[in-house]
């Protein structure tokens, strides 16, 4: 019993030396964490009179995009417009677009999370599909802690020869990158597009078949009753007086 209490004792005295880490990146700064081009696409479903925000970081002086798209929208009278703000860090507004689709594309004034918010406002009893392409890219791409030995290799190559075949190779190498990024850019609108018009023709598909059926079924049945009034204009009654025989 004696040595029970004693490890208790040792147990809820003895210093703690671990537990959560509050700062698991010490050493590494906001910028250097989310440095980085990236790209994000998706569909996401607006509810009626619904608003979808979203946050994405970038760096002062880089390139922030997006593209969207309403693939398809269902409900009584609905609009296929959709509202897009995008707001600065500051909760300064950025840009807005009011349409069924658009891009935006500007160069980023302070470095934190961009808000984007994507508002149903139109459509108070329809719910609406959209495609959303957003992200950033960075032409001129440096880690903060390597800026000062950059600069230092700048100077030193100066002085040599132009035709380094390593400083060539590695210039390409970014260009390549640079120019497959905005490749996806591109497809990925591209296959926003491409989505819109099959919902649209689907919708079609289906607004031109219910309105066969309908029509196909209206001259059947005015064709059956054009017969079944004709029929009842021959119809004559059997008698036998003078004044009760059928009359031309």
């Amino acid at each position: 019993m004696l040595s029970r209490i004693l490890c208790l004792f040792l147990m809820f005295w003895s210093p703690v030396h671990g537990g959560p880490m509050t700062s698991p990146h010490a050493n590494i700064t906001d910028q250097e964490l989310f440095w980085g081009a990236d790209q994000y696409d998706f569909s996401v479903v607006i509810p009626a009179a619904g608003l979808e925000c979203f946050w994405h970081f970038a760096h002062r002086g880089e390139r922030f995009y997006l593209n969207f798209m309403v693939q398809w929208v269902t409900g009584v009278g609905h609009d296929r417009h959709l509202s897009v703000t995008v707001n600065a860090p500051s909760s300064l507004l950025v840009s807005t677009v009011d349409d069924a689709n658009g891009q935006i594309n500007f160069e980023a004034e302070e470095t934190g999370f961009y808000q984007m918010c994507f508002s149903n406002f139109h459509n108070h009893f329809g719910t609406m599909q959209i495609f959303l392409s957003f992200g950033v890219y960075y032409d001129g791409y440096q880690e903060p802690g390597k800026s000062k030995e950059e600069e230092e290799k700048k100077k030193e190559e100066v002085s040599k020869d132009l035709n380094n075949t390593l400083s060539i190779i590695e210039d390409a190498t970014h260009k390549v990158e640079n120019y497959v990024f905005h490749m996806f850019r591109y497809y990925s609108f591209g296959r926003m597009r491409k989505s819109a018009d099959y919902y649209l023709l689907l919708s079609n598909s289906q607004y031109i078949t219910w309105w066969s059926t309908a029509l196909s079924l209206l001259i059947v049945t005015s064709g059956y009753l054009q017969l079944l009034f004709l029929k009842r204009l021959f119809v004559s009654k059997t008698s036998t007086g003078e004044e009760e025989k059928p009359r031309c």
